[in-house]
């Protein structure tokens, strides 16, 4: 492994991770886990590969990352969204279809908080008029 390396951060809901490309044979490292180690679900490893497999380039990098915050399937999102980001720093012309797949784009939706007089952000006490 070289140590010339493209970065990319992504993030999602509270998770943030910082990605970094470096030209290899495909290894992806989790905070130092191996991604099936770390991401035990199916689902989560194929969200992780999603930005590889449209731009055909699963086994032309090794993949670091350091991901912290938020629970699984929030921090397997921001891995995604980092590796999207690191892949345009590769090559340019990935940006149309990485923009049409929806991996560029931060999803701002977080957890709402719980107000006062409530149960849950907006679900209410139940009423009773008797």
């Amino acid at each position: 492994m070289s140590n010339e390396f493209h970065y990319g951060t992504g993030r999602r809901k509270n998770a943030t991770a910082r990605t970094r490309l470096y030209s290899g044979s495909g290894q992806i490292q989790v905070n130092g886990r191996t991604i099936e180690n770390y991401f035990p679900r199916k689902t989560l490893q194929m969200i992780v590969r999603q930005p590889l497999v449209l731009s055909r380039l699963v086994d032309k990098f090794d993949i670091r990352v350091n991901v912290q915050g938020g629970g699984s399937t929030g921090q397997a999102e921001a891995v995604r969204h980092g590796i999207a980001r690191a892949l345009l720093n590769v090559d340019e012309n990935l940006r149309p279809a990485l923009k049409k797949a929806g991996f560029l784009t931060r999803d701002a939706r977080k957890k709402e908080r719980k107000k006062y007089g409530l149960r849950a952000a907006r679900a209410r006490y139940q009423y009773s008029k008797r």
